[in-house]
């Protein structure tokens, strides 16, 4: 598109130029035409690796520089064949590795997938959610507090819209935007304030914007160059693993060097033992480790998104395991969010409405077993509800019989509530046209909305009962307006708390009449001398999965504390019947809060199990107070004002239905169906995945001790090396791959929901691990040293003793790959099949190992022979015995005392 200074225009102009409408937005039917003129609304990223680079990449690894010299030293002395199979083999472990990493990558971009923003537009003329990278020029864009504006736009309506362009401009205060044009031309984007531009974000008010321009030709796509995606950052676990890598590979080379000179000590030969401790070097270090653990880190976060979290900091997957407090917010997270308006207090008579969620049928009865009152037009009920859906932001939208609510639940149970006492949105609308509004603030807990009504203006207010009450000064009923003395204000907050108590949420509503629209639209002007009209009381009923989900955190070591804007009855309706509050818990409110300072309330934290009344700011208070007693803490959010708290908690959760994108943008994980109980299902999530890491590490690493082992003690005993350099580095290929990326696949553990949670600087060896993987490594060492002393003590040829042993080994790894899937029950309580993936990679792996025995081709290239009966007797009698010795290990574990033999 051509360069056009859309500020300078008009928004009649803009509409014409781009073909739209300023009610209805763009018809659905030019998009595909608009998409493939001008792409998608995505900045353009760096482009993926290249295989052949990956390729390059693994070559270029120093083992494996260290096995090309090896394979050229052989070529060198004559041993042809050994130098094209060693070359070989580092081929099909650098296709293996690029593999691997080709995986690892490809996950991480299907991660990221997984969050891409939203934007609300208008097409149609309805209004709908959709990836804000399908958004096209000409597109109407609806903008509320707390939104990413997704693409350029030129403003064509703002209700005290403000926005924050720091990122984009460096201004520091947010620009109040306009709609008429712009004159001049080169405007800086700083003074553009009828324009919003994409990656900037909304603070107040709202708005409707029409896209100019999408993707690269965006302000912030012209200077993508500054804002290129920063390459994968690995996670603390990662680089943990990276430096116990490096550490183990000292370890391994200064073991290979005494390897080696003792071999020299015994009489081996030079090039032999040169050969047989570059091969033990390469296939000592776990160098696939850190992909490994990229692969199980990424898939597990895939398995918890279909499970509703997304992750989006993969940090988080190894802290959700240590999480031990979660603060959570209490409506459509322990609740359903399906609210719906159950009775109404107006003029000193409480009225019932029937029907439950969105579905605005039901009936209004003065009392149970009476007829159903239609409001009379005119009247102070009929006002009631035509207020309450007048101060509204909410939608209520039909497709094919099904109603649904687009915008906050609250606003949209007024307008279930207005439609059953007969009134249609538009026609209100239309009728009494709002002119001016005072947003909602979650400090000022308010919304005041302005319409013209008959012959002058009437202002609606809605908000938290104290509050309004606080600033009305006459209460309407049928006789007129009469003073709200301090008798009645009592007498109401009395009504109000009966409703609370019995875990409904409480609205109130008031007015107030102007003859003309007041020039100042302040709180402090127009939210005073409100007339009070009465009260909405709404029940969202708890979910029944989240009472369970509060159990099994409690089993966990986890404590949940609920934190909420509500009325203090009401949360701890709710935390009773949820089990969150438990006998002496406390309950402390906003305004408690203000009272204490930071150490009163690190004294008192651990004793409240409920925060009530209280504002986003409260929030960072309340994570300090944790974070002094030691506890990793999960906060959920939703606004603009928690993006703070989101970032200081361990770990944020913002919602994924009700979130704002600058909510989801602080956060660490999304909760897509904005669940309490996915919270939980993501912890386990967590503590499967790290646990599964460790049996990975237990894997190759016991693994890698065996073959240290096997050929230290076969050497020093002056038996020789009872494996050859090639067959140590086939071992390598075929028993740590396949099998270890297996095991990051495993299910979770049982009871893995019944241990405390783990401590964050826990050492990846806790629990007895370093422990089992020494005496495990040396025990299938030491095995494979007794196959081939067999071999050797009945007169077998040493190329027979070797292969006894090379099978012995191989074996006794693949069948190890099931012990170390939970340190303390059998497999039979476990049961075989329930990792398939382990079950085909050891198919895999035992197919290849008997082919290199079976097929001639094979069998003269890894220095192999055909075993006899009895030595096939043998290989699998000691390839049997770790599962034996392992298995007895364990049943010794579980009738022992836990301090003894750690779960863990």
């Amino acid at each position: 598109m051509p360069k056009t200074f859309w500020y300078g225009k008009s928004a009649e102009e803009i509409i014409r130029i781009l073909d739209t409408d300023a009610s209805s937005g763009l018809q659905a039917g030019k998009v595909p035409k608009l998409l493939a003129e001008y792409g998608t609304n995505e900045l353009a990223q760096a482009p993926p690796r290249r295989l052949l680079e990956m390729l390059l990449g693994q070559l270029k690894e120093t083992l494996v520089i260290i096995l090309v010299i090896a394979a050229i030293v052989s070529g060198l002395v004559g041993e042809i064949e050994d130098t094209i199979v060693i070359l070989a083999i580092v081929i099909l472990n650098a296709v293996l590795g690029v593999y691997q990493e080709n995986r690892a990558e490809q996950s991480l971009r299907a991660l990221k997938g997984l969050t891409k923003p939203l934007a609300k537009v208008i097409r149609n003329r309805k209004i709908m959610q959709i990836p804000a990278a399908q958004l096209v020029p000409g597109d109407l864009v609806l903008l509320d507090t707390g939104d990413y504006i997704p693409a350029d736009g030129r403003v064509i309506e703002a209700v005290n819209l403000q926005v924050d362009e720091a990122a984009l401009t460096g201004e520091s205060l947010p620009v109040e935007k306009l709609v008429s044009p712009i004159e001049g031309e080169d405007v800086p984007l700083g003074d553009q304030a009828n324009m919003v531009f994409m990656g900037t974000i909304v603070t107040g008010g709202r708005g409707r914007a029409i896209v100019t321009s999408t993707g690269m030709a965006t302000q912030i796509g012209q200077i993508a160059t500054m804002l290129q995606e920063a390459p994968q950052e690995p996670t603390p676990l990662q680089k943990r693993l990276g430096e116990l890598g490096k550490m183990l590979g000292m370890a391994a080379l200064a073991i290979v060097i005494m390897v080696f000179f003792t071999g020299l000590w015994r009489g081996e030969p030079l090039v032999t033992m040169f050969m047989t401790s570059v091969s033990l070097a390469v296939a000592a270090v776990p160098e696939g480790l850190p992909t490994v653990v990229t692969i199980v880190l990424a898939l597990g976060v895939q398995r918890m998104s279909k499970r509703n979290a997304v992750i989006r900091k993969l940090p988080a997957v190894e802290t959700l395991g240590t999480a031990t407090v979660i603060c959570s917010d209490k409506t459509g997270t322990l609740t359903k969010n399906e609210m719906t308006v159950v009775k109404a207090y107006v003029g000193g008579q409480t009225y019932a409405l029937s029907g439950i969620g969105y579905q605005p049928e039901g009936v209004i009865t003065a009392a149970e077993g009476t007829a159903p009152i239609i409001p009379k037009e005119g009247s102070l009920l009929s006002l009631f509800f035509q207020g309450g859906m007048s101060a509204n932001d909410a939608r209520l939208d039909e497709i094919d019989g099904n109603f649904r609510i687009i915008g906050d639940p609250t606003e949209g149970a007024l307008l279930v509530a207005a439609a059953k006492a007969g009134f249609h949105q538009e026609e209100l609308n239309e009728d009494f046209p709002r002119i001016a509004e005072i947003p909602f603030d979650s400090a000022r807990k308010m919304m005041t909305t302005f319409h013209r009504w008959s012959n002058g203006v009437v202002s609606f207010t809605k908000g938290a009962p104290d509050i309004l009450l606080e600033r009305s000064s006459h209460v309407q009923n049928e006789r007129g307006q009469e003073p709200l003395d301090e008798g009645v204000r009592k007498d109401l907050m009395r009504v109000n708390s009966t409703f609370a108590a019995q875990g409904m949420r409480v609205l109130a509503l008031g007015c107030r009449w102007w003859k003309v629209l007041p020039s100042d639209l302040s709180s402090a002007k127009c939210e005073q001398e409100l007339t009070f009209l009465g009260f909405f009381a709404m029940l969202d009923p708890a979910r029944p999965e989240a009472k369970e989900a509060v159990a099994i955190s409690r089993q966990a070591g986890i404590r949940t504390i609920m934190i909420t804007g509500d009325h203090m009855e009401t949360a701890e309706a709710i935390a009773k019947e949820l089990g969150i509050w438990q006998e002496g818990d406390q309950v402390l409110s906003g305004r408690d809060l203000d009272r204490m300072d930071q150490q009163g309330l690190n004294a008192a934290v651990p004793s409240v199990s409920v925060f009530a009344r209280v504002s986003p700011e409260h929030k960072m208070l309340i994570i300090n107070a944790l974070k002094h007693h030691g506890h990793v803490v999960a906060m959920t959010g939703d606004g603009v004002n928690d993006a703070p708290a989101l970032k200081r908690a361990d770990i944020g959760a913002a919602m994924g239905i009700t979130g704002t994108e600058v909510a989801k943008e602080a956060a660490d994980m999304v909760l897509l169906d904005d669940n309490f109980a996915t919270i939980i299902s993501a912890v386990e999530e967590g503590r499967t995945i790290f646990a599964n890491i460790r049996k990975t590490i237990q894997y190759l690493l016991s693994c890698n001790t065996g073959e240290i082992i096997a050929i230290f003690t076969a050497i020093l005993l002056g038996l020789g090396s009872p494996l050859t350099p090639i067959q140590i580095l086939w071992l390598n290929l075929v028993t740590d791959g396949p099998p270890a990326l297996a095991l990051g696949l495993d299910k979770p553990e049982k009871g893995i929901m019944q241990r405390p949670p783990r401590k964050p600087f826990e050492s990846i060896f806790s629990g007895g691990l370093g422990a089992r993987i020494l005496w495990q490594g040396a025990l299938i060492g030491v095995l494979a040293v007794i196959a081939y002393w067999w071999g050797l003590s009945q007169g077998r040829t040493l190329a027979e003793a070797r292969t006894m042993a090379f099978l012995t080994m191989s074996l006794s790894q693949l069948v190890h790959a099931f012990n170390v899937r939970h340190p303390r029950l059998s497999l039979g309580q476990i049961g075989l099949f329930t990792n398939r993936a382990l079950v085909y990679a050891f198919l895999l792996s035992i197919s290849l190992q008997v082919a290199v025995v079976f097929v001639p081709v094979l069998r003269s290239a890894f220095d192999t022979v055909v075993l006899v009966r009895e030595d096939w007797l043998i290989v699998l009698a000691l390839g049997l015995v770790p599962l034996l010795i392992v298995e007895l290990e364990k049943l010794i574990r579980r009738r022992s005392k836990p301090a003894l033999f750690p779960a863990t």
